[in-house]
Order: C-alpha cells, then sequence, then structure tokens
C-alpha cells in the first residue's frame, strides 16, 4: 500500500470510485466512446439498479458492476473479471438478458422493438484461443455464418483482453491505446505519463489517488485490494499444481484437468479466506465467481 500512489482499478471498489458515480461519469463516457469507436457516440448516460432478479423469487439474479442508458435508451452493462470463468460467454449471454427483458412494456400493445444492449467486459485474463494474439479488443455479434453478415445488430459484445495489450508509452498513439494503457498500468505508476496529458486522464489521476481516500473508503479498498491479491496467489498455485499434475501423467488433457480441478478448489480456498477475514459476500461473489449459496455453505 505505502508504495502505490494510484489505487487499482482491477479492485471492486477502485474501479466503482473511477467510473461509478454522477461526478465522475465523464470519465465512463469517454472510455465508453473509444471502446466503441466512430459507431456510437454517447454525450450522456444515467447511472441504473444494478441488481436485478428474476421473474420469480426463484430465478437466479445477476449484479453488474455497472449499468446505465445513454440518451437513446440503449443499454450498457460493463464488467471487470480478474478470474477466468470456465463460462464466462454463458454468463455474458445471460446478464445481457435482464436488460433485454427489462424493456418488455406493460400491457399488449408493442411490436417488440427493442434498444440496443452492449456487453462490455474489462478482462485480466485472455480467452484459451489463439486467433487474435496481437488484438486485444473483441467484438461480437449475431452473424449468419455463411454469409459473414451481420444479422442483427443490437446485441454487442465487446472484451478488452488486457493481457494482450502490451503496448508501453512511447508506443501509445490513439486515444483508445491510452485508455488501455492507464487501465493496466495506474496502479504501478507514480506520476502522469506525458502522453496522457489530455484534461480526462488529468482528472482520472487526479481522482485515483490513494493518498486522497477518507479513512472508511481506505478500508473499503483494502479490503478489494486483499481479495484480488489473494486471488492471484492461490490461483497461480493452482496453476502449477495443475500443471504438475499434467506432466505427471504425461498427457496434455489430464494437464488441463488437473488444472481445472486446482482452479476450482482454489477459488473455494479463496472465499473461505476472505470470508473468515471478515469481506462482504458480495466482493467475494465478484471475486471467485461462486454463488452467495456456495460461499455461504464454507
Amino acid at each position: 500500500m505505502g508504495k502505490e500512489k494510484y489505487i487499482n482499478p482491477f479492485t471492486d471498489f477502485g474501479f466503482k470510485r473511477l467510473f461509478g458515480s454522477e461526478f465522475n461519469k465523464d470519465l465512463l463516457i469517454d472510455f465508453l466512446n473509444q471502446v466503441l469507436d466512430k459507431r456510437e457516440r454517447i454525450r450522456d448516460l444515467t447511472y441504473l439498479n444494478t441488481e436485478h432478479q428474476g421473474l420469480t423469487e426463484a430465478d437466479r439474479r445477476a449484479v453488474f458492476d455497472l449499468y446505465c442508458e445513454n440518451e437513446e435508451g440503449e443499454k450498457f452493462i460493463i464488467e471487470v473479471q480478474n478470474v477466468r470463468q470456465d463460462f464466462f460467454k454463458d454468463r455474458s449471454l445471460f446478464y445481457a438478458t435482464f436488460p433485454i427483458q427489462s424493456q418488455v412494456p406493460k400491457g399488449n400493445d408493442w411490436d417488440y422493438e427493442l434498444k440496443a444492449v452492449y456487453m462490455v467486459g474489462i478482462l485480466n485474463f485472455s480467452f484459451p484461443d489463439q486467433t487474435l494474439q496481437e488484438r486485444c479488443q473483441r467484438e461480437v455479434r449475431l452473424m449468419d455464418s455463411h454469409t459473414h453478415e451481420i444479422f442483427y445488430e443490437k446485441l454487442t459484445f465487446i472484451y478488452l483482453e488486457m493481457p494482450r495489450f502490451r503496448k508501453n508509452e512511447s508506443e501509445l498513439v490513439t486515444h483508445f491505446d491510452k485508455w488501455m494503457y492507464v487501465l493496466k498500468n495506474l496502479h504501478k505508476l507514480q506520476s502522469r505519463p506525458r502522453k496522457l496529458q489530455e484534461r480526462i486522464f488529468e482528472k482520472l489521476f487526479e481522482e485515483a489517488q490513494i493518498a486522497k481516500l477518507n479513512p472508511t473508503d481506505m478500508k473499503t479498498y483494502q479490503e478489494s485490494l486483499k481479495a484480488l491479491r489473494d486471488n492471484y496467489s492461490v490461483l497461480e498455485t493452482a496453476r502449477k499444481e495443475g500443471e504438475r499434475v499434467g506432466e505427471k501423467r504425461g498427457e496434455k488433457r489430464g494437464e488441463k484437468r488437473g488444472e481445472k480441478r486446482g482452479e476450482a478448489s482454489a477459488q473455494k480456498r479463496i472465499a473461505k479466506a476472505l470470508k473468515d477475514s471478515g469481506v462482504s459476500i458480495e466482493i467475494i461473489e465478484r471475486t471467485t465467481g461462486l454463488t452467495h449459496k456456495q460461499i455461504e455453505t464454507l
């Protein structure tokens, strides 16, 4: 803590402090406009409730990191994910169903017209494929598999795979490059880089100073930071254990099974340690990917 000057945006507290308040709404607007490139220009955003229950009490709920809509009524889910999950793509699709269903008006008079929904995932891991090694941004839409034409334009999944972004400060050219660089490296920096002199980044670095946190916020940040660091430490141990299992069996399939079992066990160990330390169940859910019920039974 003493060596870091700026908060880590991959913590639950850090991301919401920088992007989740009305005062810092301009940071989120500028960031999303770069992610969307020239397709959409957001002029204003309204923050929406991040907790969503299903149609019945028995249905699985969803809790987004950030959820908002622009002046056209288009919906944006922004999720930060530190932990690789086997079914993260499924989870993204599940989350996208909530802003779709929320558009259904009461009564019978409706022609099924929907506003666009965007799911933006900021990932501290890469998807396990080799097709986009040099690209850190992945955009997915419904497409005709024969003609490769976009079939439906109102549902878009955008994933920013941070490990694939490898540019240093001297290589930053676009405004998008600068956002990716600051998200990945903010907590390692001691001052604002020369390449990031725009007013929007001046505000971001001002808001990100750890020294300006009040005692309550500092405690919350330390809790989020502990969850992030414990998560990384245990998962790294699980990965090495999985590799050893695979090597011992002498087969690639065995290695993957061993690593998968190791990661599952690691997530439970992380959750148990965080729970014993008094970390809130909501943060543990976001950190480990375990359900509320799974955490309560630990």
